[in-house]
């Protein structure tokens, strides 16, 4: 069984939400990178997100932006990526997604990419920027190598479109919660309770939620609705302070407590 699939299975039984975790690969440099993800997982993530660095991201705000042009004046490249990620999955179980905007993925070529990522211990794919309707190239290799196709779902989603989308997703649904890119947020929108009931009238896949929850409080409100919360920038930024460790910790406890 998938890993992603598997962890949901589990934190279902135990009556406890998931924490996802997303950090930029290579930022500041490869070797401070991987010290700060094996930290993230040791203090309490679910389930990674290993963010591969773009030059031309257009759904991230500041803080990973920054994360990833740092990321590519090291010299981090996608090869590096799956060979850290092969290195992490000798000492950790947690599911790991690789979290990309297509043209990386296009340049290493789908067949060669999926293949070399099973090999690496990925369990599940989310790009960013590749439309539905332009992704079977994509699914198809995924699919013969058991990789998850991870799908992201907006707020101007229309219920019609989110049925499309979802009847071949896998693993879990990626709620956006704001219209916008990513980054903090003082708090979170208002009727996400709304957005997330309806989502699930689309899907019986577990929804995590994501885009602006940078503490504790916000982390454990959205899993009051959700099944997952999602936090990329708040961790980035964290690393970049010497704080990664305790941000964790602070989010894991407030999502498998709520």
């Amino acid at each position: 069984m998938n890993r992603i699939i598997k962890t949901f299975q589990t934190l279902r039984t135990q009556g406890r939400k998931a924490l996802i975790g997303y950090l930029t690969v290579g930022d500041p440099d490869l070797k401070t990178s991987e010290r700060n993800i094996r930290a993230a997982l040791v203090n309490g993530l679910d389930i990674l997100e290993l963010g591969v660095p773009f030059s031309d991201p257009t759904a991230d705000g500041p803080a990973i932006q920054a994360a990833g042009q740092r990321a590519l004046v090291s010299g981090v490249n996608l090869k590096q990526i799956l060979a850290l990620a092969a290195r992490l999955r000798r000492s950790f179980k947690t599911p790991m997604i690789l979290f990309s905007y297509a043209n990386p993925l296009f340049r290493y070529g789908y067949d060669a990419l999926c293949r070399d990522a099973a090999r690496a211990g990925i369990d599940g794919l989310l790009v960013v920027d590749l439309p539905f309707e332009e992704s079977a190239e994509l699914r198809a290799p995924m699919k013969r190598h058991g990789l998850l196709f991870i799908q992201l779902i907006a707020p101007t989603t229309s219920p019609e479109r989110a049925r499309r989308l979802l009847a071949e997703a896998d693993g879990f649904v990626y709620y956006i919660l704001v219209k916008g890119v990513t980054g903090k947020r003082d708090r979170l929108v208002a009727d996400a309770k709304k957005q997330i009931s309806q989502l699930r009238t689309c899907t019986d896949l577990p929804i995590a939620a994501g885009f602006g929850i940078s503490d504790g409080a916000q982390a454990r409100e959205a899993v009051r609705h959700a099944d997952a919360a999602v936090v990329g920038s708040a961790l980035v930024e964290a690393a970049r302070k010497g704080r990664l460790a305790a941000l964790v910790r602070e989010l894991a406890t407030a999502v498998h407590g709520a």
